[in-house]
């Protein structure tokens, strides 16, 4: 286990890949440092998706790629785009969500 001491020095604790293990820790600014961890630089477009994986957490939905084409606010070719190294990977840790069954 890691952990991620945010600007206001609160240690959050996080597994062995660098996801929360507390989803009600998450704040904007925890996303921001874990996508500056993965050298992203969230856009209004980023944001759209974190808030839409959220949302879906929330609901107990399951997440895959196919829930971005059945209805996601990006295409699944945007989501590569936006998260290039593994996109429901990335895009769930900076969401501050638990990983996806099917990510590897």
């Amino acid at each position: 286990m890691n952990e991620l001491t945010t600007d206001n020095k609160n240690n959050l604790a996080r597994n062995e890949e660098g996801y929360l293990l507390d989803f009600s820790q998450w704040t904007p600014e925890v996303a921001q440092q874990i996508a500056n961890e993965e050298k992203i630089e969230l856009t209004d477009k980023h944001w759209e998706v974190i808030s839409f994986l959220q949302d879906c957490y929330r609901k107990s939905m399951a997440l895959s790629i196919r829930t971005f084409g059945k209805g996601g606010p990006v295409s699944i070719k945007e989501l590569y785009a936006l998260f290039p190294n593994g996109p429901l990977k990335q895009s769930t840790k900076i969401a501050g969500i638990p990983k996806p069954a099917g990510c590897v």
